[in-house]
């Protein structure tokens, strides 16, 4: 009997655009860009392409994080948001990648047809991406090491005139080759972020990202709540329905994020 998984072995493959050797787009990606662009709208967008309302903001969160400029520029409009936007970039950026795909496919094409050997190898050649189950990410530039006994305290410029601190051991630093002007990522879970509606507060929390509200996502126990930092980027928080309520939380009012440097993980691509 024959194998279904060893029957449609083929050869396949798939393009992602780096920038400095990070993974930065993929079809995924691109392709709600696209819908972006067609719609004009979050939500027609997340329809056309087939996922939630709230996965296509977390996409467009993420790419805007890792990226040097904004892909996309948004109007909040209520609870459905308003105009949505491609910048000059993000248009460049579907055309190359488009561009692209359609030269791997002529290229996986003309391979396949030179390959008689493909069950064999099929196993092989199977791998899986990384991936992470924390909501903010940020692509920064180290702008300071401070060395302690045992840990150290990494400074990463984002690029919004604002900074993360990150707490780790020296050992870390040393694993990773961190020195200033080295890029690496920067992962937060939105559960290790608290917020304030008073900019101004002082704690223990060595990370305040202060900056506009501008989702406001409830659930049936909790409320995703994204906050804009400026530069296109923005940090999303988990907070609870009560505590949303007691804030008084709404689209367009101040607010500040705040997190301690040890729930901070860095990452460095080789």
């Amino acid at each position: 009997m024959t194998d279904k998984k060893t029957a449609l072995a083929g050869l396949k493959g798939e393009v992602f655009l780096l920038t400095e050797q990070h993974k930065s787009f993929a079809s995924a990606q691109i392709e709600l860009l696209a819908a972006i662009d067609d719609c004009g709208s979050i939500s027609k967008a997340a329809k056309q392409v087939g996922i939630s309302y709230k996965t296509a903001w977390d996409r467009i969160d993420a790419m805007n994080n890792m990226s040097a400029q904004p892909l996309v520029v948004r109007s909040t409009g209520g609870a459905q948001g308003g105009g949505t936007l491609l910048t000059e970039l993000g248009h460049r950026v579907i055309s190359g990648f488009q561009s692209l795909q359609e030269e791997h496919r002529k290229f996986i094409e003309r391979l396949g047809d030179k390959l008689h050997t493909l069950n064999d190898i099929a196993g092989f050649m199977r791998s899986e991406s990384m991936k992470t189950s924390a909501r903010n990410q940020f692509r920064g530039t180290v702008s300071n090491i401070t060395f302690g006994a045992v840990n150290a305290e990494v400074e990463l410029d984002i690029g919004t005139n604002q900074s993360i601190i990150a707490m780790i051991t020296q050992e870390s630093v040393e694993l990773l080759a961190l020195n200033k002007g080295c890029d690496v990522v920067a992962l937060i879970k939105a559960s290790s972020v608290i917020l304030s509606t008073d900019t101004g507060v002082i704690t223990s929390a060595r990370n305040k990202l202060v900056g506009t509200i501008s989702r406001l996502l409830p659930g049936a126990v909790n409320t995703d709540v994204t906050l804009d930092i400026g530069g296109g980027k923005s940090v999303s928080a988990i907070i609870t329905n009560i505590s949303a309520t007691e804030l008084a939380l709404e689209v367009g009012n101040k607010a500040c994020a705040l997190f301690k440097a040890p729930s901070v993980i860095l990452l460095r691509d080789e």
